[in-house]
């Protein structure tokens, strides 16, 4: 009889725990950290291993009110010990990321952006003179801003295809990065990206106003030479001018 009594006993245990986890997991689903993190721990000590699993990854991803690498490793390792899969994939992760980790840090702080401005949208800005009097130099010149403003339009859809430029991460870094992490590379990245555009503005604005500069200049003298040819002489009037100075230089002679 004692004996039935028992197994009662720890059958009724073993249904608390059960119901426990499940009320900590629905806690965590309802991002009620603190209070999962509670029953987690309480679970977790008394050997379940799926709690300690779940404690490994709240200390790990910082649920657990901070990051805290040396707490998930040891929780994760009670866990793998026990054989749960997701601990010892998680501490094989963890190993990657000390492989990794100037990959890992050079998404957060040290990307610049240089693969995205590649050789194909360098555009170099065309250089004007002041006036142009030729009519092969205006279209040598007018030729050189359709080649810049094609070149920037490119460059301008391009910039606007790669945003965010989170997109670049590689997966393998993405999946090694912690969840602050990965909001630290992405600010620096929209920074980056900012930056480019900026850049872009910058010597677009330049481009532009040195090439209105020079159009308005040019068009001001051609504008001038064409009302000069209009009020000057024409063939006609210049051969007319001409036969009157010969029948002049004629009658002189007499």
């Amino acid at each position: 009889m004692k004996t039935l009594l028992l197994c009662v006993a720890l059958l009724a245990a073993g249904s608390v725990r059960a119901d426990e986890l499940a009320d900590a997991d629905a806690l965590f689903a309802k991002k009620a950290y603190p209070e999962a993190l509670q029953k987690y721990t309480r679970l977790a000590n008394a050997g379940n291993v799926t709690a300690q699993q779940h404690l490994g990854e709240m200390y790990f991803y910082g649920e657990a009110g901070a990051i805290d690498m040396d707490k998930a490793t040891a929780w994760f390792r009670k866990a793998a010990a026990k054989g749960n899969a997701v601990a010892i994939a998680s501490l094989e992760m963890m190993k990657q990321r000390e492989v990794r980790r100037a990959d890992i840090d050079y998404w957060m702080t040290k990307y610049d952006g240089s693969d995205v401005r590649t050789d194909e949208y360098r555009c170099p800005a065309p250089r004007f003179p002041a006036v142009s009097r030729q009519t092969e130099e205006i279209d040598r010149y007018s030729a050189k801003m359709k080649t810049w403003q094609d070149c920037y339009n490119r460059y301008a859809e391009h910039l606007n295809a790669v945003t965010p430029l989170s997109k670049r991460i590689p997966e393998d870094i993405r999946k090694l990065m912690t969840k602050a992490e990965y909001e630290t590379a992405s600010k620096h990245l929209d920074a980056v990206q900012e930056g480019l555009s900026e850049d872009a503005r910058i010597s677009a604005k330049m481009v532009v106003a040195d090439f209105t500069v020079w159009r308005d200049a040019t068009d001001a003298y051609v504008s001038q030479h064409n009302e000069i040819v209009k009020s000057g002489p024409t063939p006609e009037r210049e051969k007319d001018l001409e036969a009157r100075k010969n029948n002049y230089n004629g009658a002189g002679t007499k």
